[in-house]
C-alpha cells in the first residue's frame, strides 16, 4: 500500500486532498464575492431606476393634465355692426368693436345671469383671451358675420381650478377665489353640457401671458430653435476645424499643450460663467440688446465648443493610421488626406458629440438668465435679432407663479423639453449606428 504523497508549502507539508479543499474554498469565496458584487450592482441600478421612475411619474402625473383645460361652448350671434363698426374688416376696426359684449351676451343667455352682480359674476367665467379668439375667427372667415356660430372659449384659471377640484365647493365663500353665484352659473353650464375638458391649444400655440389659461410655449419654442440654430452654425464648424488642426497639423509644443489643457478645463466650467462672459462682452462692451436669440446662441456656442472639440478629436484619433498611410502613399497631400478620408470617416463621432452638446445647450438656463432672456415677451420672435426667450427659461418663469394651472403647464412644458432632449440623443445614437464603420 502506497503512502499519500505530501506537498510542500513553505515549512509545512499538506496532502493533495487538503490542498484541493483549500483551492475549492478559495474559489467558493471568490464566487461569493463576485455574486455579492453583482448583487450590489443590481441594487444600485434598481435604486437609480426607482429615482428615475419617481421623477417621471411626478412629472407625468402633473404634466399630462397640463396638456388639457376646460372650455365653454356658446351660441354667439356675430353682429357685424358691433364687431366691425367701420365695416372694412381691418384689425383696428375689430379691436374697436364690442367683441366682449357679443361674447358676454351669449354667456348671459346660457347662464340666465341678470342684474349687475349676476352679470359681473358670469363674466368672470370666461378667459380674457376669448375676445382675441373671436377676432381671429372673424379674420379667418369673414363670412360668419351676421350669423350665429357655436364657438368654444377657454374658461378662467380659477374656474378651471374649481372644475379640477382644487377649489372646493365646501370652502366658505370668503376663502374662495370664486363666489357662490359663479358656482351656480358653472353648474348651469355643466347641466347643459356646455363645459368640456379638451386638449389645450393655448399651451402649444400660445405665448407668454400673465393669465394662466392663455399661457403657452410657442414663443419660447421658436426662441429655442433660433438660439440653437445660431449655436450650431457657430460651434460645429469652429469646433471641427479646431479639432482637425490640433490633432493633425498643430506642432506638439508648450503652446498647444496649454491650449489643450484650457479646452479640457473649459468643458468643466459652470455654465453660468459663460453667461457672465456674454453679459460682460457682448452686452457690456459691444452694447448688443438683451434677450435676443443671437446673443443666446453665441453664449451657448462658447459653452458647447469644448464638448465638440473633445469629441471630434476622439473621433479623428479613432480613424486607423493605415487610412492616412494609404492616402499619402498614392500621392495625396496631408490636407487632401484629412478632408477626403479622415474627416468623412470621423464624421459620425463628430456629429454625435455635436448633437449631445446641442442637447446640453437646449436645457441650459443659467447663462441665458445672465443675458436677460428672462424678460416677459409676448410676441413670437421672427428672427435671431428679435426679443425672445427659450423653453428652459419659460419653465423657470412659470415655476415661480402661484396659479395652479401654471404648475400643470410647467410640468407639461418639462415633458416637451424632455421629449426634445430624448429625440436629440436618440438621433445621435441612430446617426452613429448608421454611419460608423468597424475596423
Amino acid at each position: 500500500m502506497t503512502e499519500p504523497r505530501m506537498t510542500e508549502t513553505g515549512a509545512s507539508m499538506i496532502s493533495p486532498q487538503e490542498a484541493a479543499a483549500r483551492v475549492e474554498a478559495g474559489l467558493a469565496a471568490r464566487r461569493g464575492r463576485e455574486r455579492r458584487f453583482r448583487a450590489y450592482g443590481r441594487i444600485a441600478i434598481g435604486i437609480a431606476l426607482a429615482f428615475l421612475v419617481t421623477l417621471f411619474v411626478s412629472i407625468f402625473s402633473k404634466g399630462i393634465p397640463g396638456f388639457f383645460q376646460h372650455y365653454v361652448t356658446l351660441e354667439v350671434t356675430l353682429d357685424s355692426a358691433r364687431l366691425d363698426p367701420t365695416g372694412d374688416l381691418s384689425v383696428q376696426s375689430l379691436y374697436d368693436g364690442d367683441a366682449r359684449g357679443v361674447i358676454r351676451a351669449a354667456l348671459y343667455d346660457a347662464t340666465g345671469a341678470s342684474g349687475r352682480s349676476g352679470r359681473k359674476a358670469a363674466g368672470k367665467i370666461i378667459s380674457a383671451g376669448a375676445e382675441q379668439r373671436l377676432r381671429n375667427a372673424v379674420l379667418e372667415n369673414p363670412a360668419i358675420l351676421d350669423t350665429t356660430q357655436r364657438m368654444t372659449f377657454a374658461v378662467d384659471d380659477d374656474v378651471d381650478s374649481f372644475l379640477r377640484g382644487f377649489i372646493k365647493r365646501e370652502t366658505p365663500e370668503k376663502d374662495r377665489r370664486i363666489n357662490d353665484k359663479m358656482i351656480g352659473y358653472i353648474d348651469a353650464l355643466q347641466e347643459q353640457g356646455l363645459i368640456s375638458f379638451q386638449f389645450s391649444d393655448y399651451l402649444i400655440f400660445g405665448s407668454a401671458s400673465r393669465n394662466a389659461e392663455m399661457a403657452g410655449i410657442y414663443g419660447a419654442l421658436i426662441g429655442s430653435l433660433l438660439t440653437l440654430a445660431v449655436c450650431l452654425v457657430l460651434s460645429f464648424p469652429i469646433g471641427v476645424a479646431t479639432a482637425v488642426y490640433l490633432e493633425e497639423f498643430a506642432p506638439k509644443n508648450r503652446i498647444t499643450e496649454i491650449i489643450e489643457i484650457n479646452i479640457n478645463n473649459l468643458a468643466a466650467v459652470p455654465s453660468v460663467v459663460f453667461g457672465i462672459l456674454g453679459l460682460a462682452i457682448f452686452i457690456g462692451i459691444f452694447g448688443m440688446p438683451r434677450s435676443i436669440p443671437l446673443i443666446g446662441g453665441v453664449v451657448l456656442a462658447l459653452m458647447t465648443l469644448p464638448t465638440i472639440i473633445i469629441s471630434s478629436r476622439a473621433a479623428i484619433r479613432a480613424v486607423p493610421p493605415s487610412i492616412r498611410d494609404a492616402a499619402l502613399g498614392v500621392g495625396a497631400s496631408r490636407v487632401q488626406t484629412m478632408l477626403h478620408h479622415v474627416v468623412p470617416l470621423a464624421m459620425p463621432g463628430m456629429l454625435t458629440g455635436t448633437i449631445i452638446g446641442m442637447a446640453q445647450a437646449l436645457g441650459e438656463t443659467a447663462p441665458l438668465l445672465m443675458i436677460g432672456m428672462v424678460a416677459f415677451i409676448v410676441d413670437v420672435p421672427g428672427s435671431v435679432t428679435d426679443p425672445g426667450t427659450v423653453l428652459p427659461v419659460q419653465i423657470f418663469m412659470w415655476a415661480d407663479f402661484a396659479e395652479r394651472m401654471f404648475i400643470l403647464k410647467t410640468s407639461a412644458a418639462i415633458m416637451v423639453l424632455l421629449a426634445f432632449l430624448i429625440l436629440m440623443n436618440a438621433s445621435a445614437i441612430i446617426i452613429r449606428k448608421k454611419l460608423e464603420r468597424r475596423w
